[in-house]
């Protein structure tokens, strides 16, 4: 079958007017399989819930433990104390504290309570804490997800749904598998540790897929975000730059 790339007039794809040829890039096997590292992979866990008796915060203490003996090298951010969002500069301290992890990190684990059929206002302030861009990084593009829910009455699954939605606009790369604990006050015992269930399995699925797409995709992350549309946009910039310099 013939290449339908192949037809060039003008510089342009005669098959394709639309599409500037320059910025085009047929799949890299090699960029797609560079070799695996061999530290351990970093994990943030955001929980939504300040209670005292916290299950989110069990949730997200029994998931760090789980990715612990997945060799992860794991990080929990406590929310207690971080301001809402643009009701403080971003050099406030618990800003900068979770600005600073979620760059560290290769993979997260968002944990939320559902409220009113949604996530917590503390879960989502975390998450509107995280620029999408700073100029031109974006420090979680690219990085996987894991989402998880607790509910205090039947299994629901609209905060988890929620939480992808968000992990989507923050441009990471979310595991098909989730959890959601129903009636979470009945699934944890006295030291807070999750009792043997079928949706303390599920926990353990989640936390085992995490880690193996934070090792596949981790490293070929920066190639796998690599959009034609950007570096249009990029050498658009270079080339009005050089143009000014010129004058």
């Amino acid at each position: 079958m013939a290449n339908r790339f192949s037809t060039r007039r003008d510089g342009v794809l005669s098959d394709l007017p639309a599409v500037d040829p320059r910025h085009l890039r047929q799949p890299d096997l090699e960029a797609l399989r560079p070799p695996f590292s061999t530290r351990p992979p970093r994990i943030l866990i955001l929980y939504g819930s300040l209670r005292e008796v916290s299950y989110s915060r069990l949730l997200a203490q029994e998931a760090g433990r789980l990715l612990g003996k997945f060799g992860c090298e794991v990080r929990i951010f406590d929310p207690s104390g971080l301001p809402l969002p643009d009701d403080a500069p971003v050099d406030h301290p618990k800003v900068q504290e979770l600005r600073k992890l979620s760059e560290w990190s290769e993979g997260q684990v968002w944990v939320s309570p559902e409220r009113h059929g949604a996530i917590t206002g503390i879960m989502k302030a975390q998450i509107d804490w995280i620029p999408l861009s700073i100029g031109a990084v974006r420090p979680t593009q690219g990085k996987t997800l894991a989402v998880m829910q607790v509910s205090g009455g039947s299994q629901s699954f609209n905060a988890v749904n929620t939480l992808r939605l968000l992990g989507r606009w923050m441009r990471m790369i979310t595991i098909p598998n989730q959890s959601s604990v129903a009636k979470a006050y009945q699934e944890f015992d006295a030291d807070g540790q999750m009792k043997p269930s079928s949706y303390y399995d599920r926990v353990v699925d989640v936390c085992e897929e995490l880690v193996k797409f934070t090792l596949l995709t981790r490293d070929a992350s920066a190639y796998l975000v690599d959009r034609y549309s950007e570096r249009k946009e990029e050498a658009e910039k270079l080339e009005k730059r050089v143009q000014l310099k010129s004058i």
